[in-house]
């Protein structure tokens, strides 16, 4: 079977690692989806590539970007990729134009505006497309729902990029969790530093908010942990004051904390809590662009883990100490030039949907299938999604929000 053709929707930080006329400030230079993909039609697994953005003006120094850092950087590796819109147009919608020229049985990747990923998502999914989505998968659970539905009747795989279940600390720490017992207690906090509000200014507290931006990450961790439990209720607190000094909206919250109550599903005497903050006004200079750790406590033992200090730092004159995160993208070449971070668990999350994809054309799979091997896909993330709605939905009410689950379908009160 012809490799995978794949569409990146998006052109920013995550995808080429470009930002603001150059490159990003941040621990991801020279980008993740893009790298990665070019890789992987390098080994054989992609086909053709794609990029939609809604201006087309940035394309020409976009591709100056990706020769100068990946293929002069990476032995040739090829950079090259269909564009929409056209250089000279700025579209919106373009991503319509781009989806449209692709075929059934083809992919996309989202990493967008999270308001956008319902919209753009659907669109794919009705034309048979398959999906990878960044976390978060949506913003409302009744849009998570609906795309579940519609992949389900379109015989698409939708697959939602929590990287983080790949980080080799965490899938073990899933693994040892499964013998100690019943869930009690998770905490969880993850934060980045106040320039990526630079960044993140034109939608930081408008479109979205930090708490659907990283606290995602661990929630997932936390849900995929405990698959005997269920969420049913959530309380939110905020803090507020730094990012509207640093020029964001009135209304960005600078830290988000979540409470969330768990209760095990054949047995409501049983029940645990969740705590999870996130932050993107930490400290400018603490050593690492995202601190993050967590800590798990069950009835016969507990689990923690420090995902930013991994034992390996650097220090240089200007820079000062760092702690640096290789185990996510190892952006390091091999001794013959090539890229060499195919482990990393940025890179394999990507894989891990192409393989997805692959084998589900080939029907060595089906989407059952690929929902009970544990990956992120909507199914195995939609108390997630109901977790971080419910949030939302806390603060902007000042109030809990329960949530409940009757023969599959979610809802929020």
């Amino acid at each position: 079977m012809a490799p995978l053709n794949v569409l990146m929707v998006g052109t920013g930080e995550y995808t080429t690692g470009f930002v603001g006329g150059g490159m990003s400030g941040s621990d991801k230079k020279v980008g993740v989806v893009g790298l990665t993909l070019f890789d992987l039609r390098r080994r054989g697994k992609v086909g053709k590539l794609s990029m939609v953005g809604i201006s087309g003006q940035k394309f020409p120094a976009i591709r100056e970007h990706l020769e100068k850092n990946i293929t002069k950087a990476y032995n040739g590796l090829d950079t090259s990729f269909t564009s929409f819109p056209p250089d000279n147009k700025r579209d919106p919608e373009a991503y319509k134009a781009a989806i449209d020229a692709l075929s059934p049985g083809d992919a996309i990747t989202i990493f967008t505006p999270d308001t956008t990923h319902f919209p753009i998502a659907l669109y794919a999914i009705e034309r048979k497309i398959h999906v990878l989505i960044t976390k978060p998968a949506v913003q409302l659970l009744e849009h998570h729902q609906k795309l579940l539905g519609e992949s389900r009747k379109h015989g698409v795989f939708v697959y939602i990029e929590h990287h983080k279940r790949f980080d080799p600390a965490y899938a073990d720490a899933r693994h040892r969790a499964k013998n100690l017992g019943d869930f009690n207690y998770f905490y969880s906090y993850m934060s980045q530093p106040k320039s990526q509000l630079e960044t993140f200014k034109a939608w930081a507290g408008i479109d979205s908010d930090i708490s659907y931006y990283l606290n995602s990450h661990h929630i997932d961790v936390n849900e995929s942990m405990v698959p005997d439990y269920k969420p049913v209720k959530v309380t939110a607190s905020a803090a507020k004051g730094i990012a509207t000094d640093l020029g964001c909206a009135q209304q960005t919250e600078d830290t988000i904390t979540l409470l969330v109550n768990w209760e095990k599903k054949n047995d409501p005497s049983k029940l645990a809590t969740g705590v999870h903050t996130a932050s993107w006004t930490a400290p400018q200079k603490a050593g690492v662009h995202s601190n993050q750790y967590f800590h798990y406590m069950a009835s016969k033992g507990e689990i923690r883990t420090n995902q930013a200090k991994r034992g390996y730092d650097v220090t240089e004159d200007e820079a000062g100490l760092m702690w640096y995160n290789p185990f996510y993208m190892k952006y390091a070449p091999d001794e013959e030039g090539n890229f060499a971070g195919q482990g990393g668990y940025g890179y394999v999350s990507f894989e891990k949907f192409v393989d997805g994809v692959t084998a589900l054309k080939e029907g060595k799979a089906t989407l059952d299938d690929l929902d009970k091997r544990g990956l992120p896909t909507l199914k195995n993330t939609i108390a997630t999604g109901a977790i971080l709605e419910a949030g939302r939905k806390s603060l902007d009410e000042k109030r809990s929000v329960d949530i409940s689950e009757k023969d599959g379908t979610w809802s929020l009160q």
